[in-house]
C-alpha cells in the first residue's frame, strides 16, 4: 500500500494523461474499465489509460483489477455449420437401412469418410463386421438413438456458432475431443480490467484537478507566439524508477575479429580464406605432414563418409609432394621415406587447422613480396571443457618475403599482441612438420605464462612445389583463447552461449 505523504507534491507530478484518467473516472462514479472510459471518448488507446493507471497506482490514487476468464471458439464457423463428419455417415446408414459397407460409405461422404469411421467406433454408434469381402457397418443402438438427438460435441459446436464459449460453462471432455479435430477450436483468452479511485485519488480529484496542454520541450515558436504562459509545463521527477536502457552491443568475437581484420589489414596484409571440407593432401600432405602421423588417426580428425574421398587433379603437383615425401623430391631432404599413398592423401576430412589457407594462398601466389591472413573456423575431435571445443578459430597468417627471416616474424608476433593489450610476450623453441625452425608463443597473463599458438619459417619441402623462392613466415594465433584474455572469460564456452541478458551487462563489449 502507497501512503500519500504530501498531496501537492503528488499532482504537482501528476501528467496529462494520469489528471485526464483521474477526471475520467470520477464522472464514471469512481471506477470503470479501460473499454467503458473509450466507448466514452474519454481516451482513444487502451495503453493509454493502463499506462496512466499503473503510475497513479504507484502512487496510491488508484487500484488496478484484472481478471482472465479462457474461452473457446470456432476456427472456421462456416465449414463447421456444416455438421460432424459422423452425423453425415449416422445418417448415410440410417437412409441405407441401418447397415453400409464401408465401400458404400465413401461413396456417400467422400472425404469424410475415414474420419467418420473413426469417430462412429470411438462414440459406439456403430459396429463393424466382415460381409462378402467388405467391413460392414452397422448402427448400435447408441447410435439409432444419436439420430434424434444432439451428441455433446454437436451441442457444445451449437453454442460456439452463437458465441464463444466460457471455459467454465463447457464440458472438459467435450473439448478435450474437439480439440483433437486438427484445429477446429480455439483458445481465446479475454482479460477485464477495472480501475477505482482510492480514498487519496478521490482526495486528488477534489482538489481542483485542471487539464492544461502539458509541453516536455520550450521552443522558439512557443516563446515567440506568447503560448508559453498559457500551458503547463511537465515536471520530472529524478527519483521515479525508470527501466535500464542497454546500449548495442557487440559479441566478444565479432569485436575481436573486427579489431584483428582493422589490424592486419592496416599492416597492408590481404585476407584469404578455403572451404571447411579438404582432402588430407592440403590438410597435411602438402605441409610434410608424414601419412603415419597421429593427426591423421580418427580419434584426432573429422574424416566425412559422403564423400569420403576427393580427386586430387594437379597430377604435376601431387607427383611432385609424393616424391618429397618418399625421397625428399629436389630439396636435399631425404624425405619420410616409405611408400607414399595417394589413397590417404585424398581422404576427405574437416580442416584441422587454418594453415590450409596458407597453404593454398601460396599456390596462388608463389611470388613474393605477399602478406595474407585468415581468421578460420577448423575441427578436431576434441572434448568439450572449460578450454576445449571440437569447433574454433585460428588466426592464421603468412610472410613471402626475400628478406624475410626469424627476427621479422618475431617482430610481427610481438607487434600483434601488444596492439591486442600484452606487452609481455614469450617465444619458444617448438617443432612442427612443417616449419624450421618453429616457436611458441606465451603471453603474460594474470600472474602466469599461457600458450596462444605456434609460428615458424615454412621448410624447403613444403614450398618446393610450388615454385617459391623465398623465406616464407607462418603463424597460428588462438582466437577463442585470445578473446578469453582480453576480456578475462574463464569458460570458453561463454563465448557461443546465446544469453542475451550477460551481453547487455557486460561493461566491456
Amino acid at each position: 500500500m502507497v501512503i500519500i505523504m504530501n498531496m501537492k507534491e503528488v499532482l504537482d507530478g501528476l501528467s496529462y494523461n494520469e489528471k485526464k484518467l483521474l477526471l475520467a473516472l470520477d464522472r464514471s462514479g469512481g471506477r470503470d474499465s479501460p473499454a467503458g472510459m473509450i466507448a466514452r471518448g474519454d481516451f482513444s488507446l487502451e495503453v493509454e489509460i493502463m499506462g496512466s493507471a499503473s503510475w497513479l497506482a504507484s502512487k496510491g490514487l488508484v487500484t488496478v483489477r484484472e481478471s482472465t476468464e479462457r474461452f473457446y471458439e470456432l476456427t472456421d464457423p462456416e465449414a463447421s455449420s456444416k455438421g460432424l463428419p459422423e452425423r453425415h455417415a449416422l445418417e448415410a446408414i440410417s437412409s441405407a437401412g441401418g447397415s453400409m459397407s464401408i465401400s458404400g460409405l465413401a461413396e456417400a461422404i467422400p472425404g469424410e469418410d475415414r474420419i467418420a469411421v473413426g469417430w462412429l467406433m470411438r462414440k459406439k454408434l456403430a459396429s463393424m463386421s466382415e460381409a462378402g469381402g467388405d467391413n460392414v457397418l452397422t448402427l448400435t443402438d447408441t447410435g439409432r438413438a444419436m439420430m434424434t438427438q444432439r451428441m455433446p460435441d454437436e451441442a457444445l459446436v451449437a453454442r460456439m456458432l452463437e458465441a464463444p464459449v466460457a471455459e467454465a460453462d463447457a464440458d472438459p471432455a467435450v473439448v478435450k475431443d474437439l480439440k483433437g479435430r486438427k484445429g477446429m477450436i480455439r483458445e481465446v483468452l479475454v482479460t477485464e480490467r477495472e480501475i477505482a479511485l482510492t480514498d487519496a485519488g478521490r482526495e486528488a480529484v477534489r482538489s481542483g484537478i485542471v487539464l492544461r496542454e502539458e509541453v516536455t520541450d520550450v521552443t522558439d515558436e512557443l516563446v515567440q507566439s506568447g503560448r508559453w504562459k498559457d500551458v503547463e509545463y511537465r515536471k520530472y521527477d529524478v527519483q521515479t524508477f525508470a527501466p535500464a536502457v542497454y546500449a548495442a552491443k557487440k559479441n566478444p568475437l565479432t569485436r575481436l575479429g573486427s579489431e584483428v581484420r582493422e589490424l592486419f589489414t592496416d599492416m597492408g596484409f590481404t585476407e584469404m580464406s578455403s572451404e571447411y571440407v579438404q582432402p588430407a593432401f592440403w590438410n597435411m600432405d602438402a605441409l610434410f605432414i608424414p601419412q603415419d602421423h597421429p593427426a591423421r588417426d580418427m580419434q584426432d580428425t573429422f574424416f566425412l563418409e559422403h564423400p569420403d574421398h576427393l580427386p586430387l587433379e594437379d597430377r604435376e603437383l601431387v607427383a611432385k609432394v609424393k616424391a618429397i615425401h618418399e625421397n625428399g623430391g629436389d630439396t636435399g631432404s631425404a624425405g619420410w621415406g616409405g611408400v607414399w599413398s595417394e589413397e590417404k592423401a585424398s581422404q576427405a576430412l574437416l580442416r584441422t587447422h587454418s594453415t590450409v589457407s596458407s597453404i593454398r594462398y601460396i599456390a596462388a601466389h608463389p611470388d613474393a613480396p605477399q602478406k595474407a591472413f585468415s581468421i578460420s573456423r577448423i575441427f578436431r575431435k576434441e572434448s568439450i571443457d572449460a578450454t576445449h571445443l571440437p569447433e574454433f578459430s585460428q588466426i592464421e597468417g603468412i610472410v613471402i618475403d626475400k628478406n624475410a627471416n626469424l627476427d621479422m616474424l618475431v617482430s610481427l608476433i610481438r607487434e600483434f599482441y601488444a596492439r591486442m593489450g600484452f606487452d609481455k610476450i614469450h617465444v619458444r623453441p617448438s617443432y612442427f612438420p612443417y616449419t624450421e625452425p618453429s616457436l611458441e608463443l606465451e603471453v603474460f597473463f594474470n600472474g602466469k605464462w599461457l600458450e596462444l599458438g605456434g609460428a615458424g619459417i615454412f621448410r624447403p619441402e613444403v614450398l618446393a612445389p610450388f615454385g617459391v623462392k623465398y623465406p616464407v613466415l607462418a603463424w597460428g594465433f588462438g582466437f577463442e583463447r585470445l578473446a578469453m584474455l582480453k576480456w578475462n572469460i574463464k569458460d570458453i564456452r561463454d563465448l557461443y552461449i546465446s544469453d542475451i541478458d550477460s551481453l547487455r551487462k557486460n561493461t566491456v563489449f
